[in-house]
């Protein structure tokens, strides 16, 4: 699903940003009188990822319809360079276990049963719902009041994972690996390299063989300045973005950038405020969850990036006059983004994230488990785009990278 290209008015695209910026300003004091100036920090890190999300129109969810229904691969390849700059950054801090001279760790995870279901559930769930983690979060900030349907039963289905997360877990499973630590730095990055650039090469000669030539890159009336202001940005500025700025949550928080145990902690914290224990559930004794359910959400780190994704979209979308809210959705469409993001939220859990922490920063950091994600969630998105003209209209219609 797009996002809403209409242009506001002068005073409203004025508005738009100088609301966004005076929530930023609002919410930066607070957390730096209730968490910490790092808390801060994490905040500005996450609206700059919102803002690059939004005017790079970055998704994975559309890169991945477009391919797999047009052969266009520049989405897919803009991932590639996103995460070949990624490993290139974070396996050598990660490798030495200190970055600025603070200690960091990756986002590992076991690669089993839980994985494959999870990420399964969650390809099918990117294209109902019609974003992933982050498209979410970034549409929701842009003004798709569509896809705070799809956050709100997203919400749900993690929330709804926890409570069953210990058995999924007890599933077989490899050990948590990673190749950074048992392949060492240098392997580990030209093994990286090598399929990052396989990928990028296959999506290249598919196109080609599909069309003739590859896509000409989005166009934009704005040059310079005015143009890193109110977008659209190339792919390529935004896939270096989002890998500078995961570096820099990784120097920040002591490890790399995640989304969803936030939505699953909202949850949680709202059953809990309803009288359901959640804490006697499995999953939230473990040390680090029961940690975040005691504690404030303005001290949970992937909580304050979230809301600065929002923010930052917010942002974004007010800079580029695209800021046009609307409640016109087809009965359909609804139902579609109340089953994606229930398969969003509960395959999240099971695959320890989704594809930012499980396929981006799990990569990243070198686990096995993120290319395991990769390829159960691309076998889902094989089947959501299946199942999507179930409850979109004009699916027949070529499909253009959208940023969800």
């Amino acid at each position: 699903m797009g996002l809403s290209v209409t242009a506001t008015s002068e005073p409203r695209r004025l508005g738009v940003p100088l609301l966004a910026l005076a929530l930023l300003l609002v919410g930066a004091w607070f957390l730096n009188i209730t968490a910490g100036f790092r808390q801060v920090l994490l905040l500005i890190v996450g609206t700059a990822l919102g803002l690059t999300l939004y005017h790079a129109a970055f998704g994975f969810t559309s890169a991945w319809r477009v391919f797999i229904k047009e052969r266009r691969g520049a989405g897919l390849r803009a991932q590639m360079v996103m995460l070949a700059v990624a490993v290139l950054l974070f396996f050598p801090a990660l490798s030495a276990g200190t970055l600025f001279g603070n200690p960091v760790t990756g986002l590992v995870a076991p690669a089993g049963v839980s994985v494959v279901f999870g990420a399964f559930i969650f390809g099918i769930g990117m294209q109902l719902g019609g974003g992933c983690a982050s498209g979410t979060l970034f549409t929701v900030g842009g003004g798709n009041a569509r896809m705070l349907v799809t956050l709100l039963f997203f919400i749900i289905g993690s929330v709804a994972a926890t409570q069953h997360a210990d058995w999924w877990f007890a599933l077989p499973s490899f050990p948590a690996t990673s190749i950074v630590q048992a392949w060492g730095v240098v392997p580990a990055l030209l093994a990286s390299l090598a399929v990052f650039g396989l990928i990028a090469w296959i999506t290249v000669k598919l196109e080609t063989r599909r069309h003739g030539r590859l896509e000409a890159p989005l166009a934009s009336a704005h040059r310079g300045l005015g143009r890193f202001l109110r977008g659209p940005w190339p792919l390529v500025w935004g896939a270096l973005a989002l890998a500078l700025l995961n570096y820099a949550t990784l120097a920040l928080a002591g490890r790399p950038w995640g989304i969803t145990s936030a939505f699953a902690l909202w949850g949680a914290k709202t059953l809990g405020a309803l009288g359901v224990d959640v804490g006697s559930w499995a999953f939230w004794q473990m040390p680090g969850n029961a940690k975040a359910l005691a504690a404030p959400l303005w001290q949970d780190v992937t909580t304050v990036m979230d809301i600065g994704i929002v923010l930052g979209a917010l942002l974004a979308a007010g800079l580029a006059g695209r800021f046009a809210p609307s409640l016109n959705i087809p009965l359909r469409s609804l139902l579609a983004a109340v089953i994606g993001g229930l398969m969003l939220g509960y395959g999240s859990r099971l695959a320890y994230g989704c594809n930012i922490g499980a396929y981006f920063s799990g990569i990243a950091s070198g686990s096995m488990h993120g290319w395991l994600w990769l390829v159960a969630a691309y076998t889902g998105n094989l089947l959501g785009v299946r199942l999507r003209p179930v409850f979109f209209d004009g699916e027949r219609r070529p499909e253009r990278l959208s940023g969800c």
